[in-house]
């Protein structure tokens, strides 16, 4: 009877989390970026502890978030315990 539930499944091109099991383990590099800026090298020379950098976001705009440098969602900056981290608000599709 299961068999016949995965059968019907994979006919219909639904897909499960067990489905990606085999690739559970692969490595993959997560970046957040919270915005850019470009600047000359000579402003760069000049930067000391303390500086600031102002880059192209507003604060409470989302973040990009990119799996192997390719965007897959943006989110937002959290606060956990201390540490930052991010919460996905949009998944981006591939397209």
């Amino acid at each position: 009877m299961l068999a016949d539930t995965e059968n019907e499944d994979m006919a219909s091109g639904e897909r499960s989390a067990d489905d990606l099991e085999a690739v559970f383990d692969v490595p993959v590099r997560l970046s957040v970026v919270l915005g850019r800026t470009k600047m000359p090298v000579s402003n760069l020379l000049k930067m000391d502890v303390g500086s600031v950098v102002e880059l192209d976001r507003q604060v409470g705009e989302a973040v990009d978030i990119y799996v192997n440098d390719r965007i897959v969602a943006r989110g937002e900056i959290v606060l956990v315990d201390g540490r930052l981290g991010v919460t996905m608000t949009e998944i981006i599709k591939a397209g």
